[in-house]
């Protein structure tokens, strides 16, 4: 299999990218929901907040060098003409991935920033995009809340979609992105 997109299928680039990202997001999203077994203050809570700051960003990294593959090569093509209906919620649903995985790990940062607190990034110290606010924190804490909320929705809806694609429809919808070929 090649690195590069080609028309009938994704290249290992975009596959391997694509599955990293979906055991990145699961570890962000599982760091969050770990941390309320631990009694606050403890260590291993305070550990589990900074594995999804840093996580978190690591999401903000990995989704431009995606966006950057994804704009400078191919799209495979679908090997079944899919109505419009079809195509059009596909990019809707694209979009939205997108926005979650650009969106939130910004929210977060200017999280940390608006409550003045250390942004860690293995090891580095990343400077503040806001100044501090307790008006801009509760803020941004209620919307990253929010939307980390729809995310949840949207990996269901996205993975959801592609089963069926799979195992109803039966056309290389899922197959184009899976790490070996059937």
């Amino acid at each position: 299999m090649s690195w590069r997109n080609t028309e009938s299928r994704y290249g290992w680039l975009s596959i391997g990218l694509h599955w990293v990202m979906l055991l990145l997001l699961a570890a962000v999203y599982a760091c969050m929901e770990l941390r309320s077994s631990f009694p606050k203050g403890s260590g291993l809570r305070e550990d589990l907040k900074t594995w999804h700051f840093m996580l978190g960003l690591s999401v903000l990294v990995l989704v431009s060098v995606r966006m950057l593959v994804r704009f400078v090569g191919t799209t495979p093509l679908d090997a079944t003409a899919m109505p419009q209906w079809q195509k059009v919620l596909s990019k809707l649903m694209h979009a939205a991935l997108y926005a979650l995985m650009i969106s939130m790990p910004i929210l977060g940062w200017v999280i940390l920033s608006a409550d003045g607190r250390l942004i860690p990034f293995f090891g580095l110290q990343l400077p503040p995009l806001v100044a501090e606010s307790s008006a801009v924190a509760e803020w941004a804490e209620e919307t990253h809340e929010t939307v980390g909320t729809v995310g949840y929705f949207l990996v269901g809806l996205h993975a959801t979609a592609a089963l069926v694609h799979h195992y109803v429809m039966r056309d290389n919808v899922l197959r184009r992105m899976l790490p070996v070929s059937r």
